[in-house]
């Protein structure tokens, strides 16, 4: 069976069908590159085609390339990865340059047969790359199709000529949102935005319609006339001149150079803009093969692209019967409670939303009725959608309507006595085959799961905040914990449309065993007379969306400050951040909470607004005279984190190091870049991290040991994914 299929109609349109078998979705292999052109030389070839129509057999166009392909190119080239690489990135323009200029005479740009697109559905990445090398493009009138190029969002750019074609179908300024920041948009907007040409109730047949009547002038592209001019102005028009200008400081600006795939596709844009169309075509190639070549984009595509894919398709699901789930009772209406609520029912699942009162359960409906409310009038939901939502959702006082629900999300105050007295109360209404799941974020899973009388069925979901927006779902397996268990809470994550990892019940499961150290880090840093600006700056520059003193704002300061006291409770003499509490106890003290009291590390006016870092940090902490250099500072920001993730790895808390870097980037957003913590080690080298390790240990402290899992790596000069990976796993089994 092959991907793409040809069939020649008695009406002189050849239908290029693409439909790759056993495949949801499809995406370009080289293999079906290679046929694709063999086809396409086929049909200019013979007399009797008219026309050509490229479409899909899926209820979709494509979905992109196979990472994997690039991978193998890269692979099969030995010695040379880049020549591989670049050949290989050049064949596939080849292929798409052939149906442009669809056999037409090079000098009378007469002669050439019509080649439409008709897209049954969404077309990302070279899903609409091929489209754009097409003379029209016809879609589907379905809101829920989506259009664009996205591959900034895993660490590459459009290398398949989309980034070359849409500056100059678009100019340089329209064609930066859907570049540089991935935008997705559904056909009518797209249409509006120039990606596409006509949204048609049936795409196929107004595509064969047109290429039967098409002209000569139809089908030569505009970059391919006389006088072309590049639409916003090339680079040395004065106009052109600010856009680049500007956009070379909005890159900057948002990436913080870390990011080497947004730098490198705005160098081919402009190098490109200043030659012509073919010579432009190898600049990207040029720089595409460049980004390839950058283990950042190696690490972002294998995090972002391909493990994501398979946590959220179930890789480490246990082998039982399916679990969906058909009626969850959330228990407890506030900011979490009300979330899970909210995402639930957006699945289609029956939600029973208990609190201590009706009005507390209302007033946590509410906020899915304020949430659709803002997506109507962002045109993203409509009332019938909101009707249907809020139809699902039934707020309750009475512990007695929960009976029925097959899995029930606990999210109330984080007390154990509270959430010991609510899983006895609600464990006699349910069904003796009922999953119960406790959100928390700090509880050991084993020791609430005490007040159970079926343990095997109790886990933790870990949701963060706030719900509807965030990604990642920590499921916590406790000591007990079942299979059923685990896979009914995978099932769940997989319903509501995010990805989930599994760990081992610890202090902090994963997540915030991670995040915690960093924060950490960066008060005591303040401590230490650092600049503030200096720490906050650093991080940013390093890849983390916001410095550790800002994300304490976010977090609120007096909620660290009861974690650290509740931690030290617990630890005893082995409690490790005095010098933090110091200072968190400080800020507290002073009503300084962060964010929510308009009173932190930083200063907010009236509205909330942050102003800059306050004031007061330098008369209570002054600078010391001697500043760290910048690239100390990252690596005690980066490596507090890092450790924590290998010692999880160590501890057996973190069972697949795929969910560590997934977890990571998703959950607290370690630098993207790095394609997460473990992936970092692996890019800066085990030898490497084992030396900075007993650098920063030794001015620092014990914190900052090197693991002995890392030094056994550093001598043997392994990587965690060259012995830890899901390859490594299969021939280890």
């Amino acid at each position: 069976m092959t991907d793409f299929t040809m069939d020649k109609g008695a009406d002189g349109v050849a239908v290029i069908t693409w439909d790759c078998p056993g495949k949801s979705m499809n995406v370009l292999s080289m293999d079906a590159g290679q046929h694709l052109d063999g086809l396409i030389d086929d049909a200019l070839g013979d007399e009797s085609v008219k026309g050509i129509v490229i479409t899909s057999g899926k209820d979709s166009f494509a979905a992109g390339m196979d990472l994997n392909a690039i991978a193998a190119m890269k692979d099969a080239a030995g010695d040379a990865p880049a020549r591989g690489l670049f050949d290989g990135v050049m064949g596939l323009h080849h292929v798409l340059r052939k149906i442009e200029l669809a056999g037409m005479d090079p000098k009378t740009q007469k002669g050439g047969k019509p080649i439409a697109a008709a897209l049954p559905g969404t077309a990302l990445g070279i899903g609409l790359e091929l489209p754009l090398a097409c003379h029209r493009i016809f879609v589907t009138p379905d809101p829920k199709a989506k259009i664009g190029l996205p591959e900034i969002m895993v660490g590459i750019f459009p290398g398949g000529g989309g980034t070359t074609r849409l500056v100059r179908k678009m100019g340089a300024m329209a064609a930066s949102p859907f570049l540089l920041e991935g935008k997705l948009s559904d056909p009518i907007k797209a249409q509006k935005a120039g990606l596409v040409d006509e949204v048609v109730a049936d795409p196929l047949a107004a595509a064969k319609e047109w290429v039967l009547s098409a002209n000569d002038a139809d089908i030569v592209k505009p970059w391919d006339q006389k006088g072309y001019k590049m639409p916003g102005g090339a680079p040395y028009h004065p106009a052109g001149f600010m856009t680049f200008v500007g956009a070379s400081a909005m890159v900057h600006g948002k990436t913080q150079g870390v990011y080497p795939a947004a730098k490198a596709l705005l160098s081919a844009v402009y190098e490109g803009a200043l030659v012509p169309f073919d010579t432009a075509l190898k600049i990207e190639a040029r720089w595409f093969t460049h980004v390839l070549m950058n283990p950042s984009s190696g690490a972002m595509i294998r995090s972002l692209f391909i493990n994501k894919g398979a946590l959220e398709k179930g890789a480490n699901r246990p082998d039982v019967a399916d679990e969906t789930v058909k009626r969850v009772g959330v228990l407890g209406a506030g900011m979490m409670g009300a979330g899970i609520a909210l995402v639930s029912a957006q699945a289609g699942i029956e939600v029973v939303l208990l609190d201590r009162d009706m009005a507390a359960a209302e007033k946590g409906k509410a906020y899915s009725a304020s949430y659709m409310d803002e997506g109507i009038k962002k045109k993203k939901a409509t009332e019938e959608k909101k009707a249907q939502v809020l139809g699902l959702i039934t707020p309750t006082e009475s512990v007695d309507d929960l009976k029925g629900c097959d899995l029930i999300v606990e999210a109330v105050f984080e007390d154990p006595k509270v959430k010991a007295d609510m899983t006895e109360r609600v464990e006699a209404v349910l069904g003796e085959d009922a999953i119960f799941a406790t959100n928390t974020s700090t509880l050991p899973i084993s020791d609430l799961a005490k007040a159970s009388k079926r343990p095997e069925q109790f886990i933790g979901i870990h949701f963060f905040s706030p719900v509807e927006k965030m990604m990642l779902v920590e499921i916590i397996k406790g000591r007990e914990t079942g299979d059923r268990a685990v896979a009914k809470a995978l099932d769940f994550v997989r319903q509501i449309r995010k990805t989930p990892i599994v760990v081992n019940d610890a202090r902090f499961f994963y997540a915030n065993r991670c995040i915690i150290p960093y924060i950490n880090e960066g008060i005591r840093m303040l401590g230490e007379g650092v600049n503030p600006v200096l720490i906050e700056n650093a991080a940013k520059q390093v890849g983390m969306p916001l410095g550790p003193l800002q994300l304490v704002d976010e977090t609120s300061i007096d909620l660290g400050a009861k974690i650290a006291r509740a931690t030290k409770a617990a630890m005893g003499d082995a409690y490790p951040d005095e010098a933090v509490d110091e200072i968190v106890f400080w800020m507290e003290s002073e009503g300084r909470l962060g964010r929510k009291a308009n009173a932190g590390f930083y200063a907010y006016d009236e509205k909330g607004k942050r102003q800059g870092l306050w004031e007061g940090l330098d008369a209570r902490f002054p600078r010391a005279e001697t500043q760290p250099d910048l690239i100390e500072v990252q690596h005690r920001l980066l490596f507090a984190q890092a450790l924590e993730a290998v010692r999880a790895l160590e501890e057996n808390v973190l069972l697949d190091i795929r969910e560590g870097d997934v977890g990571a980037i998703l959950g607290w957003g370690f630098a993207p870049w790095s394609g997460g913590p473990i992936s970092w080690l692996d890019i800066i080298g085990a030898p490497f991290a084992a030396e900075t390790c007993d650098r920063l240990s030794e001015r620092f402290g014990a914190r900052f040991e090197c693991p002995a899992l890392l030094r056994e790596m550093a001598e043997k000069n392994q990587t965690f994914y060259g012995r830890f990976g899901p390859e490594t796993q299969v021939e280890a089994a």
